[in-house]
């Protein structure tokens, strides 16, 4: 079966189980934040909830920190387009939503990088 397929079983499972959750994930006033945690809620939790499929958790800035480095141009490029990381991690393009417009996912980065961002 496809790596994906897998990738959003474990996901599914983990959401189930509990890690990084909704309510426990922060709200913004900003309507372009509150947009890009919709779409993390109904997308990209899946894998960023959780340590175990190799995407940095929302909630771990140590996690982000060396890709908020590489900016958000590299950030949306690899949210929209895919990319592969060194690890054998894969982030689908879309977060696996092929559905999602740009500008959804583009809030989303926002979002999770607002959110690991250390206050």
């Amino acid at each position: 079966m496809q790596p994906l397929y897998w990738t959003l079983v474990l996901g599914l499972f983990l959401c189930a189980v509990g890690t990084a959750t909704a309510q426990e994930c922060p709200k913004y006033e900003d309507a372009h934040l509150q947009r890009g945690r919709v779409v993390w809620m109904n997308t990209c939790q899946v894998c960023h909830a959780s340590d175990l499929v190799g995407a940095p958790r929302i909630d771990k800035p140590e996690a982000w920190a060396p890709r908020i480095k590489k900016g958000k141009a590299v950030l949306y490029e690899h949210a929209l387009k895919g990319f592969f990381g060194p690890m054998g991690t894969e982030m689908p393009p879309r977060g696996g939503n092929p559905k999602l417009s740009d500008e959804e996912v583009k809030a989303a980065v926002d979002y999770m990088v607002k959110a690991a961002t250390p206050k």
